[in-house]
Formats: C-alpha cells, sequence, structure tokens
C-alpha cells in the first residue's frame, strides 16, 4: 500500500496542504498515522480527498459532504469503509514516478526543447514541475517519446500523438467506469448509497474488476495495431506497385517508339547515301574517260 506525506497527498489530490488540514478540523478526512512528527497517509486518504474535491466542484458544501460522510460510516464498519475507499484510491500502475532536470530533457531530446514543447508537456500531465526540476509521472511515456524522437520524429508531432491518445483513452475510461459504476451501484447499493457488507463486497467486486479491463484494454489495443499496421503496409505496397507498374508502362512506350517505323532513305548528303555513284570528276586520281590515260601511255 502507498504511503505519502502530506504535501505529496495534496499534490497527487490537486488541492493545498492547508486545504487538506481544513478538511481534518471539519471532520472530512481522518487523521494519518504518526511516525515521530510526521503524518503518513494511504489511497484511503487520497481517495476521500478525491471524493471531497469532485462534491465542492458539483457545488455541494462542506455541511452536505459531512452529512453524506456521516451517513455512509454509521452504514458500515470502518474499516471496511477504509478498505473500500482504498480500492478506489490505490494506483493502477506499479510505475515508479521519476525526475529530470533541464539538462537532461535536453539530452534525451536534443534541439527540441523549446518553451512551447516544455508548456505543452506540462499541460499534457507528461511534466510536472517541481522546483528546478520536473516530476515524471510516467517515465516509459517519457523513454516512449525519446525513442520516437530518436528514429527521427518531431517532437511536437509525438506531443500531437499524445495529445489525441490522452483524449480518446480518457473517453473510453469514462465511458468504462460509468458502465462498471452503474452496474455495482444498481447491484449494490439500490437505496442509492453502500451501507453495511455491500461496502466490503464493492471494494472487493472493484479490485477484481481493475485488472480485467486493463486486459481487455491491452488485448483490443493489441489487436487494434495489428490491424492497422497490415492496413498501412498494404497501402504502402499497393502504391510501390503502382509506381513499379507506371515506369514499366512509360519503358515500353519508349522502346516501341524506336522499333516500330519502317527504314527511311538517308539524306543526300548523309555518307554513301543518295544517287547512284557518280564518276569521278576529272581531276581526280585515277579519273578521267575511260582508258584515255592508257591510250596515250601505249601510243
Amino acid at each position: 500500500m502507498a504511503e505519502y506525506r502530506i504535501d505529496e497527498l495534496a499534490r497527487l489530490a490537486g488541492t493545498t496542504v492547508r486545504n487538506v488540514r481544513v478538511y481534518q478540523d471539519r471532520g472530512l478526512l481522518s487523521p494519518p498515522r504518526r511516525e515521530g512528527r510526521v503524518g503518513i497517509y494511504t489511497e484511503a486518504h487520497l481517495a476521500r480527498l478525491r471524493l471531497i474535491g469532485q462534491l465542492l466542484k458539483r457545488g455541494y458544501t462542506f455541511a452536505n459532504i459531512s452529512e453524506l460522510v456521516t451517513v455512509w460510516e454509521r452504514g458500515g464498519d470502518l474499516n471496511d469503509i477504509l478498505g473500500f475507499e482504498s480500492a478506489m484510491g490505490d494506483p493502477w500502475s506499479d510505475e515508479i514516478p521519476g525526475y529530470v532536470t533541464m539538462r537532461e530533457l535536453r539530452e534525451m531530446f536534443p534541439g527540441q526543447v523549446s518553451a512551447p514543447n516544455v508548456t505543452r508537456s506540462l499541460r499534457l500531465g507528461l511534466l510536472e514541475r517541481e522546483g528546478l526540476r520536473f516530476r515524471v509521472p510516467s517515465p516509459r511515456l517519457l523513454n516512449a517519446g525519446a525513442e520516437l524522437v530518436a528514429a527521427g520524429m518531431e517532437l511536437s508531432t509525438v506531443l500531437d500523438i499524445s495529445e489525441r491518445l490522452k483524449e480518446r483513452v480518457g473517453a473510453l475510461a469514462g465511458e468504462l467506469v460509468r458502465a462498471v459504476a452503474d452496474h455495482i451501484l444498481a447491484e449494490h447499493a439500490p437505496q442509492g448509497i453502500l451501507q453495511g457488507d455491500e461496502i466490503a463486497e464493492t471494494a472487493t467486486l472493484v479490485r477484481r474488476l481493475r485488472p480485467l479491463a486493463q486486459t481487455a484494454v491491452d488485448a483490443m489495443l493489441a489487436d487494434a495495431m495489428a490491424r492497422s499496421l497490415h492496413e498501412v503496409m498494404g497501402e504502402h505496397f499497393a502504391e510501390v506497385l503502382e509506381h513499379i507498374n507506371e515506369r514499366k508502362g512509360a519503358a515500353a512506350g519508349t522502346a516501341g517508339g524506336g522499333a516500330g517505323a519502317p527504314d527511311r532513305a538517308a539524306p543526300d548528303d548523309a555518307p554513301g547515301a543518295g544517287a547512284p555513284d557518280r564518276a569521278a570528276p576529272d581531276d581526280a586520281p585515277g579519273g578521267g574517260a575511260p582508258g584515255s590515260g592508257a591510250g596515250r601511255r601505249s601510243a
């Protein structure tokens, strides 16, 4: 079970340390376990904080939330409630966040760590500013992006892909969670709130469903990637074959144009061409009228 100090708990819940203490003072959040002077919080605290944040965004007051928490805690054993909140707040990945400096980012993405790209990475949650360094919630995602850039892609293009994935996966996750939540509440909380043994049963069900959801998404993503890859490669090779056929057609047309026409008479001024041989001029060596030179010598 993950454990947090108050500053990390507040950051993960999207709130402030001051708010965490206010919620404790109002009885909305149970006190932490103490190790010396340090308070240690768990996923149950994180889940409760996120729930409080969601209800406040929807316009509910502290009094409304306190009443809800009171009703809930009256209807079940405290351990069951904490177990349920822990099941809600448990991380879905065993990945450990990392940290990078600006210098390390420039080494991973040479020539592409610009202010717009860094700002966009912060907005997408790929980086979180923490003093003079950045917290990396998912080092796997960061390393995957570095590999794509090393393969020749622009970092802005990689961020485009990341943004589209975030939107589409987020929408899919929302649909899946709502469908499962509707089933759980209809089955285990027909009165509108979990109570008694239903709390523990629901916590167990949630823990069982979480890995199933990941397995289903992984399997469907792998299948979709394989089919998309086949389609893209098929389109590529079809274009290559079309290009080859065009070149063959052009070459055949050129060869046919040079060999098919009948031979033509060479022009008069071409060597050895034109009318039948003419008599050589009188002043040409060995020329003159036939027999003239020979007759004179014999005479």
